[in-house]
């Protein structure tokens, strides 16, 4: 049964023959750039953290040889200052708990996070930043507000703008 979609493009037979046969479109629709820019952002931020001497040496010299990934940035993105459970980060972070769990040990293995008993449930376990956590959190920081300028450098303030609010008001 065809949906009634009127945002939905109204292709005849012959005009999705020859659109199937023009495949251009699958690499240029917005949401494989918007996957292009967000790992072209993250793959830049953790270039300037890898160069930045206010992280410290041991995590610069993993991020330098691309042993932390994007995938590491969820638990910097998502890891609440006071904690968080395992699950919450997880789903924050679009991940099954397993996969959560596996970068958890991984990062708890490098220094970054340590588990330690729930105020709120003493048979949970909650997430934290360490020390040299924090340190890397706010090199994240300063990091991401560089890769943002670099943005607005390259494309305009007017467009960064408009990017900007547009992707706001998408993800609302």
């Amino acid at each position: 049964m065809p949906v009634n979609d009127s945002s939905a493009p109204n292709l005849e037979p012959r005009d999705a023959r020859t659109a199937a046969l023009d495949d251009r479109w699958r690499e240029t629709h917005l949401g494989r750039l918007l996957g292009h820019a967000m790992r072209r952002f993250d793959a830049r931020v953790l270039s300037l953290m890898a160069n930045n001497d206010q992280v410290p040496l041991a995590l610069s010299n993993l991020a330098a040889r691309d042993q932390i990934s994007a995938a590491h940035i969820h638990i910097t993105r998502h890891l609440s200052l006071q904690g968080s459970r395992l699950t919450e980060l997880a789903q924050a972070a679009g991940m099954s708990k397993q996969a959560m769990g596996n970068l958890v040990n991984q990062c708890e293995a490098w220094g970054l996070v340590k588990r330690e008993s729930d105020s709120r449930d003493a048979r949970a376990r909650q997430v934290v930043f360490t020390p040299a956590g924090l340190a890397w959190l706010a090199a994240f920081q300063m990091a991401v507000a560089q890769a943002e300028e670099e943005f607005k450098a390259s494309v305009g303030n007017e467009v960064a703008t408009v990017v900007a609010l547009g992707l706001e008001a998408y993800c609302m």
